[in-house]
């Protein structure tokens, strides 16, 4: 299994597709890395070679921020967000949707998925003595 950027990726898949395992590469990065390193994309990950992997490395490092680096960044954007008091800030601290969302329905995944039902919104009577 070769290692790329320290990450393991899977042999059986072409190269074009296994950089995405990586944290920070997408497909068309990925194809964008593997022109500048001069390898074909119909290459499976288990067929490069050590001199075609460290092609790869000096492409990604010398252009691109991915895995630690770029989350690293994101963090940092993010407590800058929090530290000015700006209103997604706020949103971020108390883990809600960001971007606009609603939030009196769906947001599941944000929220947690509290499935509290209400039932039709009326007090049972009080039960006769």
């Amino acid at each position: 299994m070769p290692r790329v950027l320290g990450v393991h990726i899977p042999d059986e898949k072409k190269i074009e597709f296994a950089l995405t395992y990586v944290f920070g590469i997408g497909r068309t990065l990925s194809k964008k890395i593997l022109a500048e390193a001069n390898i074909s994309l119909d290459k499976k990950a288990k067929d490069l070679t050590q001199d075609e992997l460290n092609k790869i490395k000096e492409v990604v490092e010398a252009n691109y921020l991915v895995e630690g680096d770029l989350k690293r960044e994101v963090m940092m954007n993010i407590k800058r967000l929090k530290d000015i008091n700006t209103w997604r800030g706020h949103r971020h601290s108390k883990r809600l949707p960001v971007r606009g969302q609603t939030t009196r329905i769906n947001s599941r995944t944000v929220r947690g998925n509290k499935r509290a039902t209400v039932g039709s919104g009326r007090k049972a009577p009080p039960s006769p003595k």
